[in-house]
């Protein structure tokens, strides 16, 4: 993706309003996000949710109702409905722009019918801890859809069909997670364990009416709305076999290599190089190493030294296979996961991901249009949250990604609150480019564009004055306090 310097959009955020109204933005705002050099879309989860048109839909309830039909007491989605997402994919394609498909297949949620089981307790902290007796228990694990009516799948789930779930009707105060009698904890991490189960009901890779009925999905799925690729929700807690049969099983069908992105939050590496040894590359990865770099440097300026913010990340290690990112739904202000990048920090961040050879980058809906929510923080208090529109900002490094960034890049990480490089000159871009940022004082860097006797330009308008090459290429680039600056030809 980077050699075509393509750049995707997360178009959502966890607090996206639920007017039902984002399919229909999508659709109006599809020609100028492509004029701006977004070339694909990561949209959110299409199907109902257990909380209907109030749900993000990463509380899955029915993959096949994609906001058609009357079920948790709505037909819409959180989005709107199924003609206005089919209507706003291909709108998007007209414009040149692929479009991701948020797959969520960890577990369902919202079953519609009761049913009694024999399972057993485990600790919800670690798996590896039985805290109680096999025992029968009643819990929400009968799915039958009954506004579908078995529209595309006649197949109702039940509690085989899943291997876990975190709620006994017959004790609501034991909190555990109960395994089902003949199955057993999937997924391991090589740093915390057993990670299979996630939450709700827990699906089970191995059932074969589970297997046949996901294959057949996908397939229904990709013909239904044409999309592009996949982003994959909770990959640390899915079978990597399954997941890596399902995607190939749809490419061949396509016959195309679909996108796929795998959201794994494991920072550490050997859970990243077991997940690329089982899927031998088949899929990327989002760049959680990274981001935590940023959130640690826009946090602690003063001893972060900023020249080791690609160390031991997945971009640096394996840049074929890294979608970089600043923030996300689950990273923003009030949310579990929050590792906040500060707004102070934002443009320096984005220049880190646009600008530079390696990864593919995303950004954020919330950072490029702005985005205001109120929710309870961990304390229980309500608080309102207001986050930098960046559009401007974004945009002008939209255009000088897919305009300048070409060439053999030169890096000068020689200073810990400094840095700078350059995409030297090449057949796409006759002058070059350099970029500078400072996590501290005012800062510059002699650095070569490859471009002599040439006059650069700050497209931020952080600096004024214009800097020139000498006779070799060679110039004096500048920038501000805690700011970057970004030098294209004049």
């Amino acid at each position: 993706m980077s050699e075509q310097n393509g750049v995707m959009m997360q178009f959502f955020h966890w607090y996206t309003t639920n007017d039902g109204s984002h399919w229909n933005q999508l659709a109006e705002e599809a020609q100028s996000l492509a004029e701006a050099g977004i070339s694909s879309l990561w949209l959110p989860p299409a199907y109902k949710g257990a909380n209907g048109e109030n749900d993000t839909g990463y509380g899955t309830y029915d993959l096949f109702d994609l906001g058609e039909f009357d079920q948790k007491g709505s037909k819409r989605t959180k989005y709107g409905t199924k003609e206005e997402y089919l209507r706003a994919i291909k709108t998007a394609q007209s414009h040149g722009i692929q479009v991701y498909a948020d797959i969520v297949l960890n577990h369902k949620m919202g079953a519609d019918h009761e049913e009694k089981l024999m399972a057993t307790p485990f600790d919800p902290n670690d798996h590896n801890n039985q805290i109680g007796e096999h025992q029968e228990i009643v819990a929400w694990t009968h799915f039958s859809f009954p506004g579908r009516k078995g529209k595309y799948s006649e197949l109702q789930w039940h509690w085989w069909h899943f291997s876990a779930t975190d709620l006994n009707t017959l004790d609501h105060d034991m909190k555990a997670v109960f395994l089902f009698e003949g199955k057993s904890f999937g997924e391991e991490d090589p740093e915390v364990g057993k990670v299979d189960y996630l939450m709700g009901c827990n699906i089970d890779f191995q059932n074969p009416d589970v297997r046949h009925e996901l294959f057949y999905w996908g397939e229904w799925y990709l013909e239904t709305t044409g999309i592009d690729g996949f982003r994959i929700d909770a990959l640390k807690h899915l079978d990597f076999e399954f997941i890596t049969e399902w995607i190939n099983h749809l490419r061949a069908k396509a016959g195309k290599n679909l996108f796929a992105v795998g959201e794994n939050w494991a920072e550490h590496t050997t859970g990243v190089e077991k997940f690329f040894s089982e899927t031998d590359g088949g899929m990327m990865l989002f760049d959680v190493d990274l981001h935590s770099n940023l959130s640690r440097a826009s946090k602690n300026a003063d001893s972060f030294d900023i020249s080791t913010v690609f160390e031991n990340t997945l971009v640096q290690n394996h840049p074929e296979l890294a979608v970089t990112f600043v923030s996300n739904h689950d990273t923003q202000p009030l949310q579990k996961m929050e590792t906040v990048v500060e707004a102070w920090f934002k443009p320096l961040a984005y220049a880190l991901i646009l600008l530079r050879k390696s990864g593919y980058p995303c950004i954020f809906a919330a950072d490029y249009y702005g985005a205001h929510y109120t929710d309870k923080g961990k304390d229980g208090q309500d608080y309102e949250i207001w986050m930098d529109r960046h559009h401007d900002l974004l945009n002008g490094f939209l255009y000088a990604r897919k305009t300048f960034c070409y060439g053999p890049q030169y890096d000068y990480f020689d200073h810990p609150t400094c840095i700078g490089w350059t995409r030297a000159s090449n057949e796409r871009n006759q002058k070059g480019m350099a970029v500078i940022l400072s996590t501290g004082d005012s800062g510059s860097k002699h650095m070569e564009t490859g471009s002599p006797n040439t006059t650069y330009y700050d497209l931020t308008g952080h600096i004024q004055e214009e800097i020139q090459t000498d006779e070799s290429g060679w110039a004096e680039f500048r920038c501000e306090a805690g700011s970057v600056s970004v030098w294209l030809p004049r």
